[in-house]
């Protein structure tokens, strides 16, 4: 009902629609007094007729209904030529006026506006007054629709400006929130109310990203503005025109492939910091821990790092005492940067060359290029396999040209001997494809894959790959870990890594008298007390009231922490900073 008065609202408000109803209502006056002559002509007709005191005023707007309306009944009729002609007349005029005239006006100047309405109550231009503390997106493309996923999860307010009513209502209908305006005008943004806005995410191409940017920094200097470059060169030209952060993402992803290839060390790579503490992954291959529980290994007695869960093909596990870290997994390391560096420096000692051939990097576009310096930096020995000539260097030896479909060309580029395959194709089937190949071939070597869909991720894993990274997600966990406070970092794709009051629940208990990591899936990494934090607390720990846990955990096990000992995400977690 309430959207139904706002639409009645929007039709008396609109100078068009109103033109259109006016016109509607003229043509209903018309054809009353069509009616009217009608109903008077009859009486006459009858008098001619010597008729005239049988039928009353009332007969006669009956009769004239009657016949315009072609249901004509039979009841009353002409005797002579006159009366049938004139009833040939009425009868014409009705089938003209209300069967094609009247519909088709009514139609044109009412129902389609009215449709219209709708359509634009369910896209609007303009967001209410007083709206603060939402993030505008600038553009539709995976990069934002995997960061909309993300605010939606958090209940961050939102909003994504598109050119068309018809993309608008395609994405509201998906349950997205999105306003019409052209992402290069000034008035939009005003309607978007950008004065109160916690973040403005550009994640189209760089030439409309540096309109967008420059557009918004006409209107305001505060508001945050976050925006993707494709090239290297760009990025100068964006922070010219006002951005707060510029992601090379291409870059980024390219040597995040790279830095899990198993080649020639064994690094510990850092994804995130909160605080005091870092948050690093580990590639357990070719490491003194593989084939160890993780209460074997010592790291927590020997480094003070707690093991907070263990990725493996994709799927991400609870560290528990009884995790197995086989060859294909990798850890998450939660520690402080001594901690770490520490245990960096003895996996640097005694790290042995892996024997094999080349790490093979398929596609040698901007990604495989960032995979391929990466690995150069590491020291590793790699070739680049791409079909593009334009994109091969005749006078660089590591660079191969040929059709990775081909076997004869796969074994040219050394995919028998690699100790790993990266694929960076940016096309996702290409990539499915390219997997299930090398994994054939190669039912040992280690894949890593690059997905730009998040919904191909799980399918990449299915396929073969080791590990899957996805662009869409790479972009959009940057882009929220720079809008979150210090109270959230994403590490990875559905990892988190929170810092929340004490729950009410947990107060008076130790750590493992709570069987929190049980019955929730999050696991203590850290506490904080009078501004010292203290990393991997032991079991016995008791939790008091001004404490600050750091936990680490998916989205749903966050949600179910909440349920089973109270307080909430605006308590803690899903603190998002709304102003910088």
């Amino acid at each position: 009902m309430k959207g139904f008065s706002s639409q009645l609202a929007f039709l008396a408000g609109s100078l068009p629609v109103r033109r259109n109803v006016g016109q509607l209502l003229r043509l209903l006056a018309v054809l009353l007094v069509l009616i009217t002559i009608y109903s008077i002509t009859f009486h006459y007709v009858m008098e001619f007729e010597g008729r005239g005191d049988e039928f009353s005023w009332f007969t006669g707007f009956y009769w004239t209904l009657t016949v315009m309306s072609t249901l004509g009944f039979g009841d009353i009729t002409f005797n002579s030529d006159l009366g049938r002609a004139f009833a040939m007349i009425v009868l014409i005029t009705g089938l003209v006026s209300l069967l094609i005239i009247f519909p088709f006006t009514f139609i044109q100047f009412f129902w389609a506006p009215w449709l219209q309405a709708q359509r634009d109550a369910q896209a609007p231009r303009e967001l209410p007054p007083g709206t603060s503390g939402h993030v505008i997106l600038t553009a539709h493309e995976p990069v934002s629709e995997a960061l909309l996923h993300k605010l939606m999860q958090y209940n961050v307010p939102h909003v994504m400006i598109v050119p068309t009513v018809n993309e608008a209502l395609d994405l509201h209908d998906q349950g997205y929130a999105v306003m019409v305006g052209e992402p290069d005008s000034p008035e939009t943004y005003h309607r978007a109310r950008i004065e109160g806005a916690a973040l403005v995410a550009a994640t189209g191409d760089d030439e409309a990203n540096t309109n967008a940017a420059f557009t918004v920094r006409e209107i305001t200097e505060e508001v945050p503005i976050v925006t993707i470059a494709s090239r290297p060169a760009s990025v100068d030209i964006l922070e010219l025109a006002g951005s707060t952060d510029v992601l090379l993402l291409g870059e980024m992803l390219g040597h995040a492939l790279a830095r899990r290839a198993d080649a020639s060390d064994a690094v510990v790579l850092t994804v995130g910091r909160l605080g005091q503490l870092r948050i690093a992954e580990i590639t357990i291959s070719r490491t003194p821990y593989e084939g160890l529980e993780i209460r074997e290994s010592g790291l927590r007695e020997q480094y003070g790092i707690t093991i907070a869960g263990v990725w493996d093909r994709g799927n991400f596990h609870i560290a528990r005492a009884e995790t197995v870290l086989g060859a294909t997994a990798v850890a998450i390391l939660v520690g402080t940067e001594a901690q770490l560096d520490a245990l960096d420096r003895e996996l640097m000692r005694h790290a042995t060359k892996r024997p094999g051939g080349h790490v093979l990097v398929i596609g040698g576009g901007r990604i495989g290029r960032a995979a391929a310096d990466m690995l150069e930096q590491r020291g590793a020995l790699y070739r680049v396999l791409e079909r593009d000539p334009a994109v091969c260097p005749t006078d660089d030896e590591v660079y191969i040209r040929g059709d990775a479909s081909e076997l004869q060309v796969l074994r040219q580029a050394g995919l028998m001997e690699a100790p790993t395959v990266i694929i960076t194709t940016q096309d996702d089937d290409t990539n499915i494809y390219l997997t299930i190949y090398c994994r054939r071939l190669r039912p040992d070597v280690q894949i890593i894959c690059r997905a730009t869909h998040e919904r191909n991720v799980d399918t990449l894993h299915r396929a073969g790959a080791d590990f899957v990274l996805s662009y869409a997600s790479l972009g959009a966990g940057t882009i929220f870990n720079l809008l979150s406070s210090r109270d959230l970092l994403m590490v990875a794709e559905g990892l988190n890594l929170m810092r929340i009051p004490t729950p009410p629940g947990l107060v008076g208990r130790t750590i493992a008298g709570s069987g929190m990591r049980m019955r929730t899936g999050c696991s203590i990494v850290a506490l904080t007390k009078d501004g010292e934090t203290r990393v991997s607390p032991p079991p016995n720990t008791l939790l008091e009231k001004d404490m600050e846990l750091v936990l680490i955990g998916t989205a749903d096990a966050e949600g179910k922490l909440f349920e089973c000992f109270g307080n909430d995400r605006n308590g803690g977690a899903g603190r998002v900073n709304r102003r910088p």
